[in-house]
């Protein structure tokens, strides 16, 4: 399975963006999609996952209320619709994707990935 994240870009303070997050070779709909983001020298943050069976959706305190995640599996995508943008989400967002259907405990896990994305640049100016 190949995935690729794109939609990032740069935008002001305040702003919306919609990340997308597509597979080829393989379907997303089945077991557990996750975003998250990265920042020069540190670590990955964990933003929020879905899964599928049964439906459930886990979100990062830092994502709550902000972002949200959705699907489109006509489409065999994954979206990050993020509004309000601050600077500090200035980051490389990542998708990742893994058949297994995790328990919401452990959606935050990346080593539960097996599969992810190049990253799309996100910038918010001031």
């Amino acid at each position: 399975v190949q995935l690729q994240a794109f939609g990032g870009g740069l935008v002001q303070v305040g702003d919306s963006l919609r990340l997308s997050c597509t597979a080829s070779g393989g379907t997303l709909g089945t077991g557990s999609v996750a975003w998250f983001r990265q920042t020069p020298g540190n670590e990955r943050e964990y933003l929020v996952a879905i899964r599928w069976r049964p439906k459930a959706t886990n979100y990062a305190d830092s994502a709550k209320g902000r972002f949200t995640i959705s699907s489109d599996n006509a489409k065999n995508t994954v979206y990050l619709q993020m509004n309000s943008l601050k600077p500090e989400d200035t980051a490389v967002y990542y998708c990742a994707a893994d058949p297994r259907g995790w328990a919401l405990s452990v959606l935050s896990a990346s080593a539960h990935y097996t599969f992810w994305g190049q990253g799309t640049q996100v910038t918010v100016s001031s």
